[in-house]
């Protein structure tokens, strides 16, 4: 017994060793600022649009109203959250590893023993015999080299990395929603353009038939007119097209059937222009994505595979024990001589497996390669991303201020005319 306790304290002495390459974070060049930045903005504090709450952003009831449903019945959202909820699990079946496991035991069996036999019988014993027991087990994994722990790391990364997916998910959720509920305003009002310009398309071609009823206007201008006529009649029911597969595309991200969608009809005549866009720095903005996070969990859980795979080439050192009660009749199976006791220690390590640790180990070190460059392309790709959202921005609105001029022009012009 004084044995196995020296065996079990050593082996909890090396316990403290794991093996693998511990974590460090990937050295990605990050430019200052980004592309199409102001100089006023370049020279700000790291504050972004991410900042502002979603709910603050528009300030539309309705908008409000559509999101937190989404937020609710999404399926895309529903399905992330249940993945969340199995990573957790999994991480929860792996840590469970480096804990003792314990079992209860009870059995009960009747016999009955040959008289005839080639061995007799002790004369103090019948031919029925009968054997009850009960006790507790236990079986320990020692985690000397660190695999157990390396695949619990693992696994708690792979978890993180769920719970970062859904947050895209939550992300790019909110944005889609968004975008669809701008687009069911813009084709509004692309409708109302449509049909103001059927209504004035069949005035003109009353007025152009009246002419050549008088001999004014041709049949060329007569077929002109019913050819702007029939485009505008077609235009109408192409943006109604549009409109009905957008708020299809809605409701299914509000996980509901399709059906018409409830909008603000002044949303845009109260919308007081676009926000503001601070954008900071590179560097603070990206650290807050989530598919940059979900790449990082997932290089963790690789590079603590690798520690796993490598202790493959070690023993693995396990504790054994029983403690119990055994006796041939039940009144005695509490009684002090049924007790009885073992422990013991188990080591087995591989001696030939055709090189199949020695491939663990390199394909999981391919694999943490494999994901430190996806690390760095989807760093690359939100920068991408992010430039072109702020080229975007700028050049849109470079591009209606003059539209915007002629606007505010237009009237006097058409003063001076008349």
């Amino acid at each position: 017994m004084n044995r196995s306790l020296i065996l079990l304290a050593l082996s909890l002495v090396a316990g403290s060793c794991t093996l693998g390459p511990n974590y460090r974070r990937p050295t990605v060049a990050m430019p200052p600022a980004f592309r199409d930045t102001t100089p006023a903005a370049a020279q700000a504090e790291p504050t972004s649009l991410a900042d502002v709450r979603w709910f603050d952003l528009f300030k539309d009831d309705t908008l409000t109203h559509l999101v937190r449903t989404a937020l609710a019945q999404n399926f895309d959202l529903r399905i992330a959250a249940e993945r969340v909820l199995q990573a957790r699990e999994r991480f929860r079946i792996v840590r469970a590893d480096l804990f003792p496991v314990v079992v209860g035991s009870a059995a009960t069996s009747q016999n009955r023993v040959s008289e005839a036999g080639p061995r007799p019988l002790p004369s103090t014993l019948g031919p029925e015999v009968a054997d009850f027991q009960i006790g507790f087990g236990l079986a320990w994994e020692l985690d000397v080299w660190g695999r157990l722990r390396r695949s619990s790391e693992a696994a708690r990364a792979q978890y993180l990395a769920t719970e970062e997916a859904q947050r895209a998910v939550v992300t790019t959720l909110i944005a889609d929603v968004t975008d669809a509920y701008f687009a069911l305003q813009t084709l509004d009002r692309q409708l109302a353009i449509a049909q103001r310009t059927r209504d004035v398309a069949a005035d003109g071609l009353r007025l152009t038939q009246l002419r050549r009823e008088r001999g004014v206007a041709t049949a060329l201008d007569t077929r002109q007119a019913e050819q702007l006529l029939y485009t505008a009649t077609a235009q109408i029911a192409s943006v109604q097209r549009q409109t009905a597969q957008t708020e299809d595309e809605l409701n299914l991200l509000l996980g509901q059937t399709p059906g018409d969608v409830s909008r603000n009809a002044g949303f845009i005549d109260t919308f007081n222009g676009r926000p503001s866009v601070p954008v900071g720095l590179p560097s603070m903005l990206l650290e807050r994505r989530p598919d940059i996070r979900q790449a990082e969990q997932a290089l963790v859980a690789a590079n603590a595979q690798i520690g796993a795979a490598r202790a493959e080439y070690f023993p693995r050192i396990a504790l054994t024990g029983l403690l119990g009660l055994e006796s041939r009749d039940l009144s005695d199976l509490l009684s002090a001589p049924a007790r009885f006791a073992s422990i013991g220690a188990v080591a087995a390590a591989p001696i030939f497996n055709a090189g199949r640790t020695r491939a663990t180990v390199r394909l999981s070190e391919a694999v943490e390669r494999e994901l430190v460059v996806n690390y760095e392309r989807t760093i690359f790709r939100a920068l991408r991303e992010v430039s072109d959202a702020l080229a975007g921005y700028h050049k849109t609105g470079e591009q209606r201020a003059p539209a915007r001029a002629t606007r505010r022009g237009a009237p006097r012009r058409h003063a001076a005319v008349d």
